[in-house]
């Protein structure tokens, strides 16, 4: 399986404009960042240069009127970030300094493209370590005033958004998308910014909109956009989804699920995301894998398993099946904790997983792999050979083993099942497996 490394930029660039709510000039600097640092604003007009970390503990508040994205931490705050975050989200880039000399991110002309174009200029670069992707496990919702949002568990992230505006000219409009980097080129990223012709007044109002125009804000007006032009027919949903994306990206990781929003804002997106951060935290101390960078889907919990494979405790060493795709491909999880039983006599002053035991687990995921199809249920499993077994590191209580079989040559009787088991993205073992298929 293909292994998505997390990305950065290859070397700095600047820039300057006028933020959209505050209306001031600031330059930004764009930095590349090391494997695991994520995305941070760095404040450089305050003397001590404080770092402000995307993360859905640092997000502000505001309300339904708030109309952007905004940070703060210890202090230092940082505003208008969601065009930017969509953008890191669809090119794919993982690590990222952002430094700037005032309060607000600019605006540039509503959209994505202007980040987008700076970050092209600069170069992608991929980097040593896999990257960390969270995966819906349970359907999430939320609501408010009329609108709503539903997350249901998908393979891919996919964004399905209805737009409807009590307007003659904002029709309902809806767009579903499969979230990647061509889909973000040539969908989203152009899409601009807009208010209807009343709301712009109201805003003004309240302090916001300092830096509008009819050039980087999509003006509606009882007779049209006013002093400007449409890039995409559907541009005010699209717009939607692109802020839909850039507060998602706020979780730290890019998300696996289908999101289905219903006339959604910041505020109830900055809701879904607390959300969402809630299930992460469930899934990290229940030991379910967040980190696995392959594909998933298909899933079987243990009881599944074992209606598969005739293993029970103490010898059943697959947790969970997170990606089946019957005779070909599985990923299964094993969690591996100091009461397992067999620490209690395998160095027990130094404990390590048996490599035995570590081939035994891939085996046993090739096992589900090949006893899945219909044609193979109530069959054993049974080792003909194990070749070129390789061990690279010790496995240790509190790590988790993410064991990837894939299929060699399957026959009636026979198969052969090429594996891996890996810990943090690092192969820790290895081996070419050979079964026979018995009748029970």
């Amino acid at each position: 399986m293909e292994i998505i490394y997390q990305q950065t930029i290859a070397r700095p660039c600047s820039f300057s404009g006028i933020g959209l709510h505050a209306g001031k000039k600031v330059a930004v600097t764009f930095k590349p960042a090391d494997v695991d640092r994520g995305i941070n604003f760095v404040m450089i007009d305050i003397p001590s240069k404080p770092t402000i970390p995307v993360a859905v503990d640092n997000l502000i508040t505001f309300g339904p009127i708030s109309r952007r994205t905004s940070l703060r931490y210890e202090g230092a705050e940082v505003h208008t970030i969601e065009h930017l975050m969509a953008v890191l989200a669809g090119l794919g880039i993982d690590n990222l300094t952002v430094e700037l000399d005032g309060i607000e991110l600019p605006g540039m002309d509503g959209s994505g493209k202007f980040f987008a174009d700076k970050i092209l200029e600069a170069g992608i670069q991929k980097q040593t370590k896999p990257r960390q992707f969270f995966t819906v496990k349970e359907p999430v919702f939320v609501e408010e005033a009329g609108a709503s949002i539903v997350v249901l568990p998908a393979q891919d992230l996919v964004i399905s958004y209805t737009l409807s505006y009590n307007h003659p000219l904002l029709r309902a409009q809806f767009l579903e998308l499969v979230i990647n980097e061509d889909n973000f080129k040539k969908e989203l990223c152009l899409a601009r910014t807009f208010c209807l012709e009343q709301e712009a007044r109201q805003l003004q109002e309240k302090g916001l909109g300092g830096g509008a125009n009819y050039e980087n804000t999509l003006v509606v007006g009882n007779d049209g956009v006013i002093k400007n032009t449409l890039r995409y027919e559907d541009e005010f949903v699209r717009h939607k989804i692109l802020d839909l994306l850039g507060d998602l990206y706020i979780l730290g990781q890019p998300l696996r699920g289908h999101v289905i929003a219903l006339k959604s804002g910041h505020s109830l997106n900055l809701k879904l995301i607390k959300k969402l951060q809630q299930q992460k935290q469930r899934a990290i101390a229940s030991g379910v894998s967040t980190v696995y960078t392959g594909p998933v889907g298909n899933q079987l919990d243990s009881e599944m398993i074992m209606k598969i494979l005739p293993h029970r405790y103490p010898f059943l060493l697959v947790d969970r099946i997170i990606f089946l795709e019957e005779g070909r491909r599985a990923v299964g999880i094993k969690n591996v904790t100091i009461n397992d039983y067999f620490f209690q006599g395998h160095f027990p002053k130094r404990p390590v997983m048996p490599g035995v035991l570590i081939v035994e687990a891939m085996a046993q995921v090739g096992g589900v792999m090949m006893l899945a199809p219909q044609e193979n249920r109530g069959k054993l499993a049974f080792f003909l050979a194990a070749n070129n077994i390789k061990f690279r590191k010790t496995v240790l209580p509190g790590d988790q083993l993410v064991l990837e079989v894939e299929a060699g040559r399957i026959k009636s009787k026979t198969g052969q099942v090429f594996s891996k088991a890996i810990v943090d993205g690092n192969t820790v073992a290895e081996a070419e497996l050979m079964f026979a298929l018995v009748e029970d």
